[in-house]
């Protein structure tokens, strides 16, 4: 990973502007990048990749999705019935 990818994700405070989600309710910018987040891990993981670039979407739907949501959709893949395509 670059340098200057690797200084911006360690001085990472919150999730920046996404042009993709202009509105003020964040709830479907949230459910985005979990879902980027698993897809990032099992594509990079299937390759046998460093999973390190996917750390930024878990550390963007950590900063916007509720604790409870994320624990339900983890609950939810462990049963099999999590809704998103993963």
């Amino acid at each position: 990973m670059s340098d200057a990818v690797q200084e911006k994700i360690k001085n990472y405070r919150t999730a920046p502007f996404d042009a993709r989600f202009p509105n003020t309710n964040q709830t479907r910018n949230c459910f985005q990048n979990y879902l980027d987040f698993h897809r990032c891990n099992k594509v990079l993981s299937a390759k046998d990749q460093d999973t390190a670039p996917c750390d930024w979407y878990r550390r963007v739907y950590k900063s916007l999705c509720p604790i409870s949501w994320v624990q339900k959709w983890d609950d939810q893949i462990e049963a099999g019935s999590f809704p998103g395509k993963i």
